[in-house]
């Protein structure tokens, strides 16, 4: 477990899925991410590589061969990262193909992850990840953040809200019980000066596609925002939370589930990445953790 330390927050990232595991905040003296409880959800803030969400049946195609995929978003979650660089407000890891994950997964791929404290901001935590196709052949592949975001102190999700500044209105599809998306049921959902509260009767899963959120917050009853992430680059932002737990997923997305039913190949999932030989690609967000 690494550390990374500020004035106003304390971070600790495992080794283990590159994952962010913990974050204290000094000044309001509470925790702000998920404590991964199994009996509800065992996850803090887990990196979604190389599939976001579930493949049907388990499997996917491509060049006309099955492999099997029986995990839900992917495999780097559960493998252990090597450390590149650890310093007291940034951190540096890494994680290669391996002869075992080109058996479900058969690219050439180098993970690199890093999380940063901003120089400027004591409250605000850049994500980065770059990916690198290694290999000889076009790399197919999706990624996506899932941190477990918990309301303040004495606060239930349910009373909060979820903010989109600037949005007056938002259309998403939901999944179904097995977590497949089910885009031909589009949904409206109104907003009253950015903000849509959480608590109303709404599917567990929103996942809003074609680039309509740049931002999003979770917001204290009051209106004041709680925490705000920011995800300009990407094509996707889900939202996700179980009844039972008192945390709130906002999760940005380059790819995602199958849609319920789909039998194409990998290159024709809803907007999977692609890499050229040698080629890299980065990517970040930032959550911003208010007081």
């Amino acid at each position: 477990m690494h550390i990374l330390e500020n004035e106003a927050l304390r971070l600790e990232i495992a080794d283990k899925g590159a994952e962010l595991s913990r974050v204290w905040d000094k000044e309001e003296s509470c925790e702000r991410l998920w404590s991964a409880d199994p009996a509800v959800w065992n996850r803090h803030a887990p990196i979604l590589f190389p599939f976001v969400g579930k493949v049907v049946d388990g499997k996917y195609r491509l060049n006309g061969r099955v492999y099997e995929m029986n995990t839900q978003h992917g495999f780097a979650r559960d493998r252990d990262f090597v450390c590149l660089e650890a310093g007291p407000r940034s951190l540096s890891q890494l994680l290669c193909a391996t002869e075992g994950t080109k058996l479900v997964y058969p690219f050439d791929f180098r993970l690199l992850v890093r999380h940063r404290l901003d120089e400027t901001n004591p409250r605000l935590l850049h994500v980065e990840w770059e990916v690198r196709n290694a290999g000889k052949e076009t790399m197919y592949y999706a990624i996506g953040g899932h941190p477990g975001l918990l309301p303040p102190p004495g606060v239930k999700k349910e009373d909060c809200f979820l903010g989109f500044p600037g949005r007056e209105q938002l259309r998403y599809i939901s999944a179904d019980p097995a977590g497949f998306a089910l885009p031909d049921k589009l949904c409206e959902l109104s907003l009253r000066d950015g903000l849509a509260p959480y608590g109303e009767s709404l599917p567990e899963t929103w996942i809003f596609e074609d680039r309509q959120v740049s931002a999003v917050q979770l917001v204290r009853p009051d209106g004041r925002p709680w925490v705000s992430l920011r995800c300009e680059a990407f094509p996707i932002l889900a939202v996700w939370a179980k009844a039972a737990g008192p945390f709130v997923c906002l999760e940005p997305w380059f790819g995602r589930c199958d849609d319920a039913g789909f039998t194409g190949e990998l290159p024709d999932k809803v907007c999977e990445e692609r890499l050229a030989p040698g080629e890299m690609k980065r990517i970040a967000y930032t959550i911003e953790f208010h007081r």
